[in-house]
């Protein structure tokens, strides 16, 4: 396994919509172990594939001790909504804003040897199946964000100094491809 270069936002690849998966085979599982690697390393709760650079529909995810992937997933959720969490994301290091997801989530699709899976939470675990979909579907937090959120979150990326922070993530993270460190929570931004 090794662990992948995450795209950092201004990328293309997580502006564009992923495609489904069609062909199922080693290539396939070996992208999956990959992402959970490097996921893991990263001390991240969910990963994309767009977010590695790969525009197909798959994610990985952990989320309270229940670790696992969906392969074009399908996503239903509920009317209501939970209460706003700081959400970070892997691909917009050092920022983090209060988002409005969705109360209850239910993710359809298949694993890696094209097996149906069908999961569903309330609580993180709904907020990273939601964020992660929305990665396949060119969306990043930040398209969620209003008012005051927005403008502060857009004019951070937009500010010089916000460019040093994403190198420095980006060299951060280069040291350790090939391999691995430390976990974390989703939904808080790196320090």
């Amino acid at each position: 396994m090794t662990v992948l270069s995450i795209r950092i936002i201004g990328d293309p690849v997580l502006r564009t919509k992923a495609e489904p998966v069609r062909d199922f085979g080693p290539e396939l599982a070996k992208l999956v172990a990959d992402m959970d690697e490097t996921m893991e390393s990263v001390e991240g709760a969910g990963l994309a594939a767009p977010q590695v650079g790969v525009s197909l529909r798959v994610f990985t995810y952990l989320i309270d001790g229940q670790r696992g992937h969906v392969i074009n997933p399908v996503l239903e959720n509920s009317d209501d909504f939970q209460e706003d969490r700081v959400e970070g994301c892997l691909s917009i290091p050092g920022l983090g804003y209060p988002v409005q997801r969705r109360r209850w989530s239910r993710v359809t699709g298949v694993d890696v040897n094209g097996n149906p899976v069908s999961l569903e939470g309330e609580g993180m675990l709904a907020r990273c199946f939601q964020h992660e979909t929305d990665h396949l579907d060119g969306v990043l937090y930040i398209d969620h964000l209003s008012g005051d959120d927005r403008k502060s979150a857009l004019r951070s990326i937009r500010d010089s100094s916000y460019n040093s922070v994403a190198k420095e993530t980006e060299v951060k993270r280069s040291s350790s491809v090939g391999s691995g460190f430390a976990r974390g929570t989703f939904g808080q931004p790196s320090a």
